[in-house]
């Protein structure tokens, strides 16, 4: 029956995707990348929410908040107020421009070599790091959730190959042969259904610690027993101190939603900035009850397991699934996650696809050619990094644990760097494309110093049986603060000593309506006043 409702479910979402856009326009660059520019505001809402939110994600969490409680909300409710600042100030710009990717920004503010380095960056980090990883972290709770080994027979490292490839192929056909709105068509159906399981779980999970029977009676069990597990300000020796609130944990939200082209993608593809506005709004007040699924369970997990010591944290959240959920919807719930699970992978590989395609291909290899060879080049190239994806992902096997925290450190590498000249670019005129370029290398070879050194730091401490907290060695969050203000040092000096001979003006392409949503700063200003809300209740 479990495997039942999840091929059910799995097939049933394929098929609603393809007929919803079979008559869209493929041949073009609007047409694949950008979805022909008529996504609107639920659709970009839940394409928006279900690719950021997969296993990593909510497996990750969960065990971190079994581990330090509600602070890690921190990871949720201030992407709401990121949300908020790409609807009112970003959002505008880049449809201003009708732009399909961000170094198509960064080329027309400063020129097409700091494109083509924005556009490794990006390439880079999705092929090495984030592909592979979403691959693996999505086999790993597959297999979990139904037990492959033992029901197939095989080893779990059998296990991760047959899931990844699974995974793999299924996501390569969305992302290669769907273009962006098969990829976000699916994702707002997934949409619904994660989060329909995902509240099904604490409400289950509450439920079963209650005396009662109750989910009031469970929320006064952790309230009596655990108050120190409600507490969002975090100490330094926790995963998010409170001061990195204010420092790197901002610039992380506000490059992640503003300016990864992963996420961004979905909003300049909206019809019109109305749609678009709508669309990250949605998205940002469906957030800020984001800790419900993606932290509250880790702290259920901590009242039921508390006294045990796990051999992963990241385990708590599967294991409260297997105990709570009824056994009905065990299927659904998979199916749920292995839609999620899809999200996170197609959506990466169609931005890697846009991104040499119209980035790379077009721009430095063969300038004429016409736009169905454009998207032509562009899905053979996701083939060929989708294969090596699935044959690097099974590897990571055999690597060592903290894959999550890894892969939010390491993210630093292009996050901090790209943001930087998107910020310089908007708020200055005269700062010229060297400038760009000197900041963009310094920062990233900065950052790059910062993992080795501490990476060296925390070997040592550990072989010496020496406390890593009491090395000094600051957060990540902390170092890529600092990485970014001296990024934006750097080009401002230069932008003082070398300036632009004239002022940048943006051109207007007129290729959207770009009317604004009439109500987008009064439900922003609300949202960002709940969120501060938020921690002065749980405080």
């Amino acid at each position: 029956m479990q495997i039942l409702s999840f091929l059910g479910f799995t097939a049933l979402v394929a098929i609603i995707s393809y007929l919803v856009t079979r008559k869209t326009n493929e041949n073009s660059s609007d047409g694949y990348f950008l979805g022909g520019r008529s996504l609107t505001a639920g659709v970009i809402a839940g394409s928006l929410l279900l690719t950021n939110l997969s296993t990593e994600q909510i497996v990750g969490l969960n065990g971190s908040a079994y581990a330090d409680g509600i602070l890690v909300m921190a990871w949720e409710t201030l992407a709401a107020i990121a949300m908020v600042i790409t609807a009112v100030f970003l959002l505008p710009r880049y449809l201003k421009g009708g732009i399909s990717t961000i170094p198509t920004y960064l080329e027309r503010r400063f020129d097409a070599t700091t494109k083509a380095l924005t556009s490794g960056l990006f390439l880079s980090g999705y092929a090495i790091v984030l592909l592979p990883i979403i691959l693996y972290s999505g086999s790993l709770g597959i297999s979990g959730m139904f037990n492959l080994p033992e029901l197939l027979g095989i080893t779990e490292w059998q296990s991760v190959w047959l899931c990844v490839w699974s995974i793999g192929i299924i996501g390569s056909i969305y992302a290669i042969f769907g273009g962006l709105k098969a990829v976000v068509v699916s994702d707002s159906i997934n949409a619904i259904g994660l989060l329909i399981g995902g509240l099904l779980i604490p409400v289950f999970g509450l439920m079963a610690i209650s005396e009662d029977n109750s989910v009031m009676g469970g929320l006064a069990q952790l309230t009596s027993k655990y108050p120190e597990k409600l507490n969002a300000v975090g100490g330094a020796d926790s995963s998010i101190p409170f001061a990195t609130i204010f420092t790197g944990m901002m610039l992380v939200q506000l490059f992640y939603w503003g300016s990864n082209q992963q996420i961004i993608q979905r909003a300049l593809g909206a019809k019109n900035l109305v749609e678009g506005q709508k669309g990250l709004t949605i998205a940002a007040i469906v957030k800020i009850l984001g800790p419900i699924i993606v932290v509250l369970p880790g702290i259920i997990a901590y009242h039921k397991w508390g006294a045990e010591v796990l051999s992963n944290n990241d385990i708590a959240y599967p294991r409260l699934v297997a105990e709570v959920l009824p056994k009905p919807l065990i299927g659904f719930f998979a199916a749920v996650m292995f839609g999620a699970i899809l999200s996170s992978f197609n959506s990466a590989l169609n931005s890697c696809v846009t991104l040499f395609g119209i980035d790379i291909y077009k721009q430095f290899i063969n300038k004429e050619a016409p736009e169905i060879k454009v998207v032509s080049v562009g899905k053979r190239f996701g083939i060929g990094l989708a294969f090596f994806s699935m044959i690097v992902a099974p590897f990571l096997y055999f690597a060592s644990d903290g894959l999550f925290g890894y892969l939010q450190k390491v993210n630093g590498l292009y996050s901090v760097p790209i943001l930087s000249l998107i910020i310089i670019g908007f708020v200055t005129k005269r700062v010229p494309a060297i400038a760009a370029k000197v900041g963009l290398i310094t920062s990233f070879l900065i950052y790059v110093l910062y993992i080795v050194v501490s990476g060296v730091m925390t070997s040592n401490a550990q072989e010496n049986g020496i406390d890593v907290a009491d090395i000094g060695i600051p957060h990540f969050l902390h170092a890529q603060f600092v990485t970014f203000i001296i990024a934006i040092i750097v080009m401002l000096v230069i932008g003082k000593l070398k300036p632009r001979e004239t002022d940048y003006v943006q051109e207007y392409t007129k290729d959207v309506d770009l009317t604004p949503w009439k109500y987008v700063k009064p439900v922003g200003i609300a949202i960002c006043v709940i969120v501060i809300s938020t921690y002065i209740v749980f405080r």
